[in-house]
């Protein structure tokens, strides 16, 4: 199973990027993760994964300026996946 799912929500105009990132985390399945590439920060979403049962690693991107990794709490192999990628880079929250 591959770990990770990438979404590239840069540049739509909002709520765009919001719907597609919360229908992107519908999909999860066990030990998967999202990797939102945006070019802003959408700090409303940040309380909405908290409430829903997500984490999630805000960080600079390489394609675009950001990158926000989201995966479920308490998913111990989406977790290790998420830490092995985000070693060495840039966390912004």
């Amino acid at each position: 199973m591959k770990h990770e799912c990438e979404l590239d929500v840069s540049y739509l105009e909002p709520p765009e990027p919001m719907e597609k990132i919360l229908e992107g985390i519908s999909g999860l399945q066990l030990g998967q993760y999202l990797r939102v590439l945006i070019h802003r920060e959408p700090l409303p979403l940040y309380s909405i994964l908290e409430r829903s049962g997500f984490n999630r690693i805000t960080r600079l991107g390489v394609k675009t300026e950001l990158e926000i990794v989201i995966w479920r709490f308490g998913d111990k192999e989406a977790y290790q996946a998420v830490k092995s990628i985000c070693e060495g880079s840039s966390t912004v929250a």
